[in-house]
């Protein structure tokens, strides 16, 4: 009996030394910063522009990506304005369009430029905004979760 008793207690203890072993490397490995950083995205130079009346406007940030994954920005809002999306200029033949966009990518250790040209957010319905002032908006990205922040209001061109 004590001779079972001994091979099965030597027989269980391969498997937990195999695994003390490789929780130990899988430690190290991540204390070492070698298993890399998840996606952490911030929103800079977060503009948005002085709309013409009552018109609807477009916000254009530069999303920065410090983090080893790539990220994708899904979703915009703007709690005080009707509705916001993500949209792109198109040009065709000369003439330029607006498409919505369901997302963007915001490559790992990279930066998202938007602007006039390219991608921005179009912002419908906006409150009432005069130069200077600031208007709260909350961006989401797959991996980032919510970012909020405040875009400051310029005229067309800055």
């Amino acid at each position: 009996m004590q001779d079972s008793l001994l091979r099965t207690a030597r027989a269980a203890l391969v498997p937990v030394a195999a695994c003390a072993v490789a929780l130990g490397g899988l430690t190290a490995w991540t204390a070492s910063g070698a298993a890399g950083r998840p996606a952490s995205v911030t929103v800079e130079d977060a503009r948005v522009l002085v709309p013409f009346g009552a018109d609807d406007t477009a916000a254009f940030f530069r999303l920065r990506n410090a983090g080893d994954t790539d990220d994708e920005l899904v979703g915009v809002d703007v709690p005080s304005a009707r509705g916001a999306m993500l949209s792109r200029t198109v040009v065709k033949n000369g003439a330029g369009t607006m498409r919505m966009v369901h997302s963007a990518p915001v490559p790992a250790h990279g930066t998202l430029e938007m602007s006039p040209h390219e991608l921005d957010v179009m912002v419908s319905g906006p409150p009432r905004l005069r130069v200077g002032d600031r208007l709260p908006f909350v961006l989401r990205f797959r991996e980032s979760g919510e970012v909020r922040g405040e875009a400051v209001v310029v005229r067309p061109g800055n």
